[in-house]
């Protein structure tokens, strides 16, 4: 890992920590984590939504007054609302993708839950996730929390991984490892 990153997951520690006690004292962790995780939401669906909250060229007020519509539009608390625009006028919307993925684990920790992420080639059913929620839970031995997102370069098959484990039956990986297998590499 470099600094960089040693960095910014600091940093995100630090921020998802700070919001944690906030909403913990308000009694509001599952309002503000269903708020994060829907932003999330649109951050992984929005390209644009992406560039806008990386991008250093945006000035630290525009980045807070669009990132604020987003989240009015949405309907979320003050607390979400206000520490979202500290994050755009510290510029640091560029974690809240991090921010966000810690505040979710540190909440999961705090009910006993182990985080896991699911990528699969295509969104996966109610039915499919919760075999596999299941199934993590035996091998885990807590309650799961499935963090999900689709990659269709996977082409089939599913990645799962629970903190520094994973589990890669995709279909991608299968057909490399194969290709290996010929080539008589590895």
């Amino acid at each position: 890992m470099t600094s960089a990153t040693q960095g910014s997951t600091g940093l995100a520690e630090r921020y998802a920590g700070a919001l944690f006690e906030l909403a913990e004292a308000d009694k509001a962790l599952d309002q503000v984590n269903g708020e994060l995780q829907a932003l999330a939401g649109l951050i992984r669906g929005s390209n644009d939504l992406e560039r806008m909250i990386r991008s250093p060229v945006i000035s630290r007020d525009e980045q807070r007054k669009a990132i604020n519509a987003i989240l009015e539009r949405q309907g979320a608390s003050s607390l979400t609302r206000r520490f979202v625009g500290l994050v755009a006028h510290n510029r640091r919307l560029f974690t809240l993708p991090s921010i966000i993925a810690a505040f979710s684990q540190r909440l999961a920790r705090a009910r006993g839950e182990s985080t896991a992420d699911v990528v699969s080639a295509q969104p996966l059913t109610p039915d499919q996730l919760s075999a596999i929620g299941t199934a993590l839970k035996k091998v885990v031995g807590t309650q799961m929390v499935l963090s999900t997102r689709t990659d269709p370069s996977l082409l089939g098959g599913i990645v799962v991984k629970v903190g520094s484990r994973m589990i890669d039956s995709s279909l991608k990986t299968k057909l490399l490892r194969l290709s290996f297998a010929i080539k008589g590499i590895g």
